[in-house]
């Protein structure tokens, strides 16, 4: 998965506003001290004498708050404010100001910390920094659970980690919040991943329970990848998720009408003819993937995915053309001219993609084929020097 993006913050500049000395308790006179010489302990002492003699104690609660907030306490602090803010509205602009500073506090903090475990070689010390850095996430997602660049955050430290899981929640209130491109995509990918993990249990292991988890984990791919292909129709990455889920569901005929109307109303996006190409050549329908990927390549020349895919047509037709004449008896060389079609489409691709040894390997079968031993040499050299 692509790298999300990161914010530094800077925090905000707060402190304290104490009203004036008209009225006070002793205990709130004596909080106010306290709080002034960093005594956070005594100061929740003497607070909660105050809210229990005065449960209606506004300022109580909102000074509560505000010593649980220098404690790192952000739970308690919570619950304070909105004790304070349920009695009255006296102390909203001080409350607001401190979750404001307490939320760009942890969320910078949480960017500082992923950044260092990034950074670490130590896993176990790497691991650590990223777990801290998920708790200041989670303490910024308390002070402003509306904050979209925070959930962004906290899942992109999930996706790292490889915690899937955990990263659904966040990634999902992405999209709640903003409908965002990034929150689609991964969503729908960690949904795919999820899915495809289950199918590979299923068929180690023969648990039909697995199978029944992977379908529905495959349909909650497709609901979201297909929203979000509805808003960002030119995002390539969500497209191939969205055909592999399709795939993955045996839905292969909705997968092949919903691709089929993407190119009918739009047949200049190059994503939605290969993703349609892809679909067409997983059925064997070879000339129909055939007139998708070089409308593809039409539409960008240097399109390496479709033309990589449009030489494995030629070579899964040109096998098929030769499986069907030896059913039949028959010797033919035609096959071969699939083949011939297919070798300047993956010597293109090497050229971009020199270190890849599958496209070596198969530029070598392609070799061997039409009879070029020493090329087809070369490349099965090729393939195993990458290998090693």
């Amino acid at each position: 998965m692509k790298s999300s993006k990161f914010f530094l913050l800077i925090a905000l500049l707060f402190g304290i506003t104490f009203m004036g000395f008209q009225c006070s308790s002793t205990e709130l006179t004596s909080a106010r001290l306290y709080i002034q010489q960093k005594n956070f302990d005594k100061a929740l002492e003497v607070l909660q004498n105050e809210v229990t003699q005065n449960p209606k104690s506004d300022e109580g609660y909102y000074l509560m708050g505000y010593v649980y907030g220098e404690k790192g306490e952000m739970e308690k602090m919570i619950e304070s404010f909105d004790q304070s803010l349920a009695i009255s509205n006296k102390f909203s602009k001080e409350i607001n100001e401190s979750r404001a500073y307490h939320w760009a506090n942890s969320f910078n903090k949480g960017v500082n910390l992923f950044q260092r475990g990034s950074k670490t070689v130590d896993k176990d010390s790497s691991k650590m920094y990223y777990d801290m850095s998920v708790n200041e996430y989670q303490n910024a997602i308390l002070m402003q659970p509306d904050s979209a660049e925070t959930y962004r955050n906290l899942a992109f430290v999930y996706l790292t980690i490889g915690n899937n899981e955990e990263s659904i929640a966040p990634l999902q209130k992405l999209v709640d919040l903003e409908k965002s491109e990034d929150g689609y995509q991964y969503l729908g990918e960690v949904y795919y991943t999820l899915a495809s993990n289950k199918m590979i249990n299923f068929k180690n292991s023969g648990n039909q329970q697995d199978s029944t988890e992977a379908v529905e984990l495959y349909n909650k791919a497709i609901d979201v990848l297909e929203e979000g292909r509805k808003l960002y129709p030119e995002n390539a990455d969500m497209l191939v998720a969205l055909s592999n889920s399709y795939i993955g569901a045996n839905k292969i005929d909705v997968a092949m009408d919903a691709f089929k109307e993407g190119v009918e109303k739009d047949p200049d996006n190059k994503f939605y003819r290969y993703n349609y190409g892809v679909l067409l050549l997983g059925a064997e329908m070879f000339e129909d993937a055939e007139t998708q990927f070089l409308k593809a390549i039409e539409l960008d020349s240097e399109y390496e995915n479709a033309i990589y895919n449009l030489a494995v047509t030629y070579v899964k037709w040109g096998t098929d053309l030769n499986k069907k004449a030896e059913d039949q008896g028959v010797i033919s060389e035609d096959y071969k001219k699939k083949y011939e079609l297919a070798l300047p489409y993956l010597e293109k691709v090497v050229e971009k993609d020199a270190e890849n040894g599958q496209i070596w390997e198969l530029l070598g079968k392609v070799y061997s084929v039409l009879g070029m031993q020493e090329d087809a040499t070369n490349a099965f050299n090729k393939a195993d020097e990458l290998r090693k």
